[in-house]
């Protein structure tokens, strides 16, 4: 059965020099990047870190499918602001989306999801543990319906 979560967590990073190109503009794989940032911010917002999950519970969620649509470029010293969503928790998936924004003028850079599987440290599927699954829950019945 799938859980249904609507939760948002956002995260302000500045644009570095080291991630535009010679045009002055973001590079396109530092969005996933950001990506990242973002759904490790909004892990820490569900109450645990990614590295504990590795550390403590065998737990590890590589992505396995990603879509990026790039709708304005970033540039050097822009600040923008990261807006990750879990949309979807199933016992072996997780599904996040995102919304990448330059934070001045709320313009939408590019937006994006990625699909993750649950697996252990030999990268075998095993079921993310309870504990995590009942977090998901109880922020989304925090959230409202």
């Amino acid at each position: 059965m799938d859980r249904k979560i609507d939760l948002t967590g956002e995260t302000t990073l500045r644009v570095r020099y080291a991630e535009t190109d010679k045009m002055g503009v973001v590079y396109h794989s530092n969005f996933l990047i950001w990506f990242e940032v973002g759904r490790v911010e909004l892990l820490r917002q569900f109450g645990f870190q990614y590295s504990d999950m590795e550390a403590d519970d065998n737990c590890h969620i590589p992505v396995v499918d990603v879509h990026v649509r790039y709708k304005a470029p970033a540039r050097y010293d822009d600040e923008i602001l990261v807006r990750t969503r879990l949309k979807n928790v199933r016992p072996l998936l997780l599904h996040f989306s995102y919304e990448v924004l330059r934070a001045g003028d709320q313009t939408l850079l590019a937006e994006g999801e990625t699909i993750h599987i649950i697996v252990d440290n030999k990268l075998q599927r095993r079921p993310l543990p309870e504990k995590y699954m009942a977090a998901f829950g109880a922020a989304q019945r925090k959230s409202g319906p």
